[in-house]
């Protein structure tokens, strides 16, 4: 039988942005003792979000509140917005692909830089477009030669990460105000800040909603600790979030995650325990690639970029790390795949990485 696949399914890979630890796991038939790879936190969720959670079950019969109310009115408050600049959907990744299609048509380009966070992409080829990409500047995403390429290929969408996924890089407030000031009529720039509640010193620049030419997307997966949950928003122009209500599932929301984020917006005291927390492993990951000898990126996320010089005693090294039970990635793109993604977790598994890490030198 032939499936009616459209020319456009026909035309795509059979893959998808990550393999899961899960499937490495029944590959390889054993069970990873340390899970530090896949960026989720090792630092838990707010304890007034996991009451709030636990007790919000017995309604799992329930349907979420296709309007996230009460969460998008918090939000509002926390950055100082109105409650219709704020769309709320099931993580980063689904408001980007509603991002995709919203405002990228079949054979347009869309700009990233050679190695970012690979979702974007998929979510480019999937919707028809057509990707372009700039190379990273050292271990940085350069935001002067993305702008460059946006205008020259007059590309609708420019992404950037900020702190950067997979380096764990990132830009001051200025250098991305500056970018956000030079983005073209023609283009939005996609500013992902996942990952800005780890970062040691304000490097967001303001809030602005009356700028139709920038989203910026935020996360409950990340210091949150609610990465299972699914749970994220996005703050831009109203008509730009007018433009996502059009498309998104009304009801492809968690109720349980609802009612977890909103408790854990309101959970003043948890951030910034879990910034400490995250710096100091970091701290703790950089001193010890110092021991060794070896040069570790400095980082505002939950993971460090560790140089093994070359692409292939860095996949070597991921490859001893999964034999050993310690699941880890890399970045799948030269000259950053030179390095392994340290992710941070809890003691006991820092412990078995250093051990691993050790022996597979």
């Amino acid at each position: 039988m032939t499936i009616p696949f459209t020319a456009l399914v026909n035309s795509l890979p059979a893959t998808t942005p990550f393999v899961g630890p899960e499937t490495i796991e029944r590959q390889r038939g054993a069970i990873f003792s340390a899970r530090i790879g896949a960026n989720e936190s090792a630092f838990g969720i707010s304890p007034n979000a996991l009451k709030a959670m636990q007790d919000s079950l017995i309604n799992s019969s329930w349907y979420a509140d296709p309007e996230s109310h009460e969460l998008r009115q918090a939000l509002a408050e926390k950055h100082n917005v109105s409650m219709d600049e704020i769309c709320i959907d099931s993580g980063i990744d689904t408001l980007l692909g509603l991002t995709v299609r919203m405002l990228l048509e079949p054979g347009q380009k869309a700009v990233t830089s050679l190695g970012a966070y690979p979702t974007f992409n998929y979510h480019v080829a999937g919707f028809g477009a057509q990707l372009v990409t700039v190379p990273y500047n050292g271990f940085h995403e350069d935001p002067e030669a993305l702008i460059a390429a946006t205008k020259s290929h007059k590309a609708p969408l420019v992404y950037l990460s900020n702190p950067d996924n997979p380096m764990g890089t990132w830009h001051g407030a200025a250098t991305i105000d500056q970018m956000i000031n030079e983005v073209p009529e023609h283009s939005v720039l996609l500013l992902d800040e996942a990952y800005i509640e780890f970062a040691d010193r304000p490097i967001a620049p303001a809030i602005d909603t009356s700028n139709p030419r920038v989203i910026r997307y935020r996360t409950f997966s990340k210091a949150y600790g609610m990465a299972g949950q699914r749970i994220a928003y996005a703050i831009a122009h109203k008509d730009l979030i007018s433009g996502f209500n059009k498309i998104r599932n009304h009801f492809g929301l968690n109720r349980v995650a609802q009612i977890g984020a909103l408790a854990s917006v309101n959970d003043n005291a948890f951030i910034p325990a879990v910034r400490a927390a995250v710096s100091k492993s970091r701290a703790q990951v950089m001193q010890f690639a110092s021991e060794l000898g070896l040069y570790a990126e400095p980082s505002f996320t939950n993971f460090v970029a560790v140089n093994l010089e070359s692409a292939d005693r860095a996949k070597a090294m991921i490859e001893h790390l999964a034999d050993n039970r310690v699941f880890m990635r890399m970045p799948g793109v030269a000259p950053l795949n030179s390095c392994v993604r340290v992710g941070l977790g809890s003691e006991s598994e820092f412990d078995l990485f250093r051990d691993v890490f050790k022996s597979g030198l």
